[in-house]
């Protein structure tokens, strides 16, 4: 039933992927919204609080193996963390596949070191209003979702680079 509704989204949210391909979404800081409190498992089952990063910037990414985005994204966001977590940039790369095996064989085909959490039910997905595959939020040092962004394209490689950048330099 799940698989249905998440389908009837990523439908109508078409035309939102295509407007948000050309450009993440930003809020300035004073407009910034908390980022939802989620606990979220890793791969050896262990739960992590996204609130246990706080004074680091997190980039948290959806993603699901049947995405074919996904499969150009995720390279490049582990390539992207490997660059910039000695600075302070944590990621975590969400898994929304119901069944464990189809994101197990996702991941043994891409090599990767960012941490990589599941959400079969799609309960951090939903607190974070995720409405197409890929989507990623940027939080910043304080907490605060300050990016998004929805699909994937090289535009938005740059785009992640210049907001990482920008949200690194600042200070809680």
């Amino acid at each position: 039933m799940r698989s249905n509704t998440i389908a009837g989204s990523l439908l109508v949210s078409t035309l939102a992927i295509a407007l948000c391909l050309l450009m993440g979404r930003s809020t300035s800081a004073a407009d910034a919204r908390p980022a939802p409190t989620v606990l979220l498992h890793r791969e050896d089952g262990a739960a992590v609080r996204l609130s246990d990063y706080a004074g680091n910037v997190v980039l948290v990414d959806f993603w699901a193996s049947w995405c074919t985005p996904c499969k150009a994204s995720f390279p490049v966001l582990d390539a992207l963390y490997q660059r910039e977590k000695d600075r302070g940039l944590q990621v975590f790369a969400v898994n929304v596949d119901e069944q464990r095996k189809a994101a197990d064989a996702f991941l043994a085909a891409r090599p990767h070191l960012m941490p990589i959490v599941f959400d079969p039910k799609g309960e951090v997905a939903q607190a974070f209003e995720v409405r197409g595959m890929p989507s990623s939020v940027l939080i910043d040092r304080s907490g605060h979702i300050r990016f998004t962004h929805m699909g994937y394209s090289a535009k938005i490689v740059d785009s992640y680079q210049q907001e990482i950048s920008l949200l690194l330099s600042e200070r809680r």
